[in-house]
């Protein structure tokens, strides 16, 4: 008895070794199965991405997004002429003068009267042609003889204190 309990016992290791040997041989068939599915799933993504590559002609595909292009903003010009049109068919007579009279109402509630600045703004027209004509004038006073106080020779005409300030700079320039 004690021989076949030394005999059972040396079969369970036994058969606990196979059983483990048995289960490592299961999870490597497992693993390649899985790796063979993934090898076939990658088999087929390739032919169909072949197959797409060869049905895909990209300078035709290049074509057809130009002339997309083009009737995109031929279609948008269109549509813009004819909202434009229609708000012109739209538009009543007294619309225009009725905006302005709001844009007006809403400067002088804020105390921005278009009128009243555009009459307070400077006129330079006068002023620009006094200095165009002294800028005209200034190469004859240039190529005459300095006096004996190093000035240009001043005056001529009256022009105020713009020209006595373009004289003075004039001056300066000369010395420098």
């Amino acid at each position: 008895m004690a021989k076949d309990l030394v005999r059972t016992r040396h079969s369970i290791t036994k058969f606990y070794g196979l059983k483990s040997q048995l289960q490592g041989v299961s999870l490597r068939m497992q693993t390649l199965k899985s790796t063979q599915a993934m090898a076939d799933a990658m088999r087929g993504v390739t032919r169909a991405m072949a197959s797409m590559n060869k049905q895909l002609n990209l300078p035709s595909l290049n074509n057809i997004m130009r002339e997309f292009e083009r009737q995109n903003e031929k279609m948008e010009s269109t549509t813009e002429v004819m909202g434009d049109a229609i708000d012109d068919a739209m538009a009543a007579d007294g619309e225009e003068e009725e905006s302005e009279e709001l844009v007006n109402q809403v400067l002088d509630e804020l105390g921005c009267g278009l009128d009243a600045s555009l009459v307070s703004a400077p006129t330079g027209g006068v002023k620009v042609a006094v200095v165009a004509e002294r800028a005209e004038e200034t190469p004859a006073r240039v190529a005459e003889p300095m006096g004996a106080d190093g000035g240009g020779g001043g005056g001529g005409g009256g022009g105020g204190s713009l020209d006595d300030d373009l004289q003075a700079r004039l001056d300066n320039l000369k010395r420098g």
